[in-house]
């Protein structure tokens, strides 16, 4: 199964094109769900129907070959915090808590970001409902709140890993017979226990957003606004490991329309075109910029998804390559006695970057994104002795520490 998350800047159309683009698949003999995380149901105002929201309701078929959702996040946190103070039960009877009812929860805010995790581990679960399609189109939010959620997994796993230790789960067994001998119940075995589910359901969606099947598709209107956001996306895309499929310039203009004013505006979109193709196309892997046609109002119903679509313009490719190890460690021990480190960061400049060693993880800011690191064993061993941004990539260079590296002095 192959997943496309569909994100761009705000009112840059990208739920019309999430829509339009698994209805293209569809088209083309495809098994499709689309789902969308949009409180408002615009995917349904793109597709001309409504779209339901699990769990509880399956997802709407729209056309043949394609079926639709909505990711119910009040529904979510509802769910997940009764199933918590389930589990909890004991440790809130001995505090003499009151327990809340399902009618009286409201949804608090954050609770959106978890609920989208919820929906891609459903993706990617090996019996999930999932797996009965061959494709999964995922509308995401806007970029920046898109990048913020898809690192959650990683931080949150770093936190847990940090506040709740595994190997302290090592006298688990020993925790019923404490329990007997104090006549109160031990909050630590639910503790471990939810963390550990938590971690899991946690790593399911790392797995899935590092599936060489899962691809990211960016959406943006060409202009001033556009670049801007596609120029830092670049750098937090990277960062976090996030592969681009394509970049579709959503609404562009004819080129060759007698209006001087249209003119002018279709001029101003195919330099920014232009730009675009320098930043995505020439990456490795290559991210090809579409452009999709303005059709001179705002898509509505099938017809007018099929219009978008119209050339192969929203395709989606029929698989993918496993990419190269996308950040390597040169070996330059024998010639410079250091063994350097290659993060892609492009778009990124000097003045924006931050690097600080702590233990065995590499804090790193890129702009307005920061992401911590875990070094591979060899460079553990080393000491940072330096770093340069070349090209796009930020190398890193480690010099063996002679006390934890024989041969070394």
């Amino acid at each position: 199964m192959r997943t496309v998350l569909v994100t761009g800047p705000g009112g840059a159309g990208r739920t019309t094109v999430a829509a339009a683009t698994a209805l293209a698949a569809a088209r083309g003999g495809e098994r499709v769900l689309v789902l969308s995380t949009d409180p408002a149901d615009t995917l349904g105002a793109a597709l001309g129907t409504a779209t339901p929201r699990p769990p509880g309701s399956a997802p709407a078929e729209a056309a043949p070959g394609l079926w639709a959702a909505r990711v119910d996040s009040g529904a979510h946190f509802r769910a997940e915090l009764l199933s918590l103070q389930e589990r909890a039960a004991s440790v809130l009877d001995l505090l003499g808590a009151n327990r809340l009812a399902a009618e009286e929860l409201t949804e608090l805010p954050g609770s959106e970001q978890f609920a989208l995790l919820r929906a891609l581990r459903a993706c990617g679960e090996p019996r999930g409902t999932a797996q009965a399609y061959d494709l999964v189109v995922v509308d995401l939010p806007p970029l920046h709140t898109a990048l913020a959620a898809l690192a959650l997994p990683g931080q949150l796993r770093r936190y847990l890993r940090r506040l709740l230790p595994p190997e302290r789960q090592a006298a688990r067994a020993l925790r019923p017979m404490l329990a007997q001998l104090a006549g109160v119940p031990m909050p630590a075995q639910w503790l471990y226990e939810t963390a550990a589910r938590w971690d899991g359901e946690l790593a399911a969606v790392e797995a899935l957003l590092a599936d060489p099947d899962t691809t990211v598709r960016l959406v943006a209107e060409p202009g001033p606004a556009g670049a801007d956001a596609l120029r830092t996306a670049r750098t937090g895309l990277a960062l976090f490991g996030l592969r681009v499929e394509t970049v579709t310039a959503n609404r562009t203009l004819p080129q060759d329309s007698p209006d001087t004013w249209l003119a002018t505006l279709a001029a101003q979109q195919q330099k920014c075109l232009a730009e675009w193709g320098e930043w995505y196309g020439a990456g490795r892997p290559a991210a090809p910029v579409r452009e999709v046609r303005h059709l001179g109002g705002d898509p509505r119903g099938l017809d007018d998804l099929d219009a978008l679509a119209a050339g192969g313009a929203l395709a989606v490719e029929p698989g993918h390559e496993s990419p190269d190890e996308p950040w390597p460690v040169e070996d330059r021990l024998a010639d410079d006695g250091v063994l350097v480190w290659h993060v892609p960061l492009p778009g990124d400049v000097k003045e924006e970057l931050g690097l600080v060693r702590r233990g065995d993880e590499l804090v790193l800011d890129a702009g307005p994104f920061r992401r911590i690191l875990t070094l591979p064993s060899a460079l553990r061993r080393c000491d940072v002795s330096g770093a340069g941004l070349t090209g796009g990539v930020l190398k890193i260079r480690f010099t063996p520490d002679p006390r934890l590296w024989p041969g070394t002095k």
